[in-house]
């Protein structure tokens, strides 16, 4: 598989086309056309087309032993690519998605071509990750049930690989008040921006530890003279112990109003377990670090993120979980997103090497 240090202009041209199809989750039509530029590249070079269920991509082979997880949505909004174009300086790439995850998909396929067969292989590429993965949940979690590994080509945490992350949650609280004119009667209103703050303190306060609770968008108001009735915020929760996660579930559905003639509903919930270190993943880990060093590779280090991942869903089944399997660089979800294209082939031969011991094809 040595071959594939020879890959690295192929590599790079199939990342640019990934790159040049915009892929924001909440756009079916954008998802869409994206799932096509990704069924393409798998197409081509695992010789048989993905079967579809709507913008996710499902590769099997057989029986899966073992599962390959990636997605190709971004956090990025229709129109960015056209101030922020895929650009290669050197050793280095930028454009939006291209670390999360685009060069992962890209390591992950020429990664399988170099198996001389792919029996008990799966691979999953779902169009929803970014937003929790709600339709494509129950097409993870059945692949996985059975699998004796589910290896994740999620990006890396600046090369080590991600043996434990954080679970999340994720809320919605509206407060709902009474209008009234700023200037003439503000005392016959209902405050439900004077409400809104108030719960946003009592929510913050319920991080404690390694447990973040984090209020994120906050709206209220209609106009610059009226007493707001309405008012809201997401909450973003994430925990390594799903007791923790229950903790805060319970309080955030528990909060109640402190003002007068207003009220409060909130939606949400937990949306992925958490994913804790654990004996399978680290018998992973070890074997991944023995692999590298017979290839002639830095052995990656283990890490624990505060971002979750469809590794949590395989690993709360139980599955041996191994993810950060992706590209080395950074800036993921920022203006800053780059990938490191010196390591993009090595990290192929590194997956490639892993699927290959898995699924006892390695010689």
């Amino acid at each position: 598989m040595t071959e594939l240090r020879s890959r690295r202009a192929r590599m790079v041209d199939d990342l640019a086309e990934l790159v040049s199809v915009e892929s924001p989750s909440t756009d079916g039509a954008a998802t869409a056309a994206s799932a096509r530029a990704v069924a393409d590249l798998g197409t081509r070079l695992l010789g048989s087309p993905p079967q579809r269920s709507g913008a996710h991509l499902v590769w099997q082979h057989g029986a899966t032993r073992v599962l390959l997880l990636g997605h190709h949505d971004t956090v990025w909004p229709l129109g960015t690519l056209s101030a922020w174009p895929f650009r290669v300086d050197g050793d280095r790439a930028t454009g939006p998605g291209c670390f999360d995850m685009k060069a992962g998909l890209v390591q992950l396929f020429h990664a399988l071509s170099a198996l001389p067969r792919l029996d008990g292989v799966s691979v999953i590429v779902n169009a929803d990750e970014e937003i929790g993965s709600p339709t494509s949940r129950v097409l993870i979690e059945h692949a996985a049930r059975g699998a004796h590994a589910a290896l994740v080509c999620e990006p890396s945490a600046g090369g080590a690989l991600k043996v434990a992350r954080k679970g999340a949650a994720r809320y919605h609280l509206a407060v709902a008040g009474r209008a009234a004119h700023a200037g003439i009667e503000p005392e016959s209103g209902a405050n439900a921006g004077v409400e809104l703050a108030h719960q946003v303190l009592a929510i913050a306060g319920l991080g404690r530890g390694d447990t973040t609770v984090t209020p994120t968008m906050l709206t209220a108001g209609t106009s610059e003279n009226s007493v707001p009735a309405a008012a809201r915020v997401a909450i973003d929760v994430r925990a390594f112990d799903d007791a923790e996660l229950e903790r805060v579930h319970r309080a955030v559905h528990g909060l109640r109003p402190v003002g007068a003639g207003t009220t409060l509903a909130v939606r949400g919930g937990v949306h992925r377990p958490a994913m804790p270190p654990s004996t399978a993943g680290a018998a992973l880990h070890r074997l991944t670090r023995d692999l590298a060093a017979r290839l002639g590779l830095p052995a990656p280090a283990g890490v624990a993120v505060g971002g979750a991942s469809d590794g949590n869903l395989t690993a709360h089944l139980g599955v041996p979980t191994l993810d950060g399997l992706g590209p080395v660089g950074g800036g993921a979800h920022a203006a800053s997103e780059w990938v490191d294209l010196a390591a993009m082939a090595d990290r192929t031969d590194l997956l490639a090497a892993l699927v290959a011991r898995l699924v006892g094809d390695d010689g």
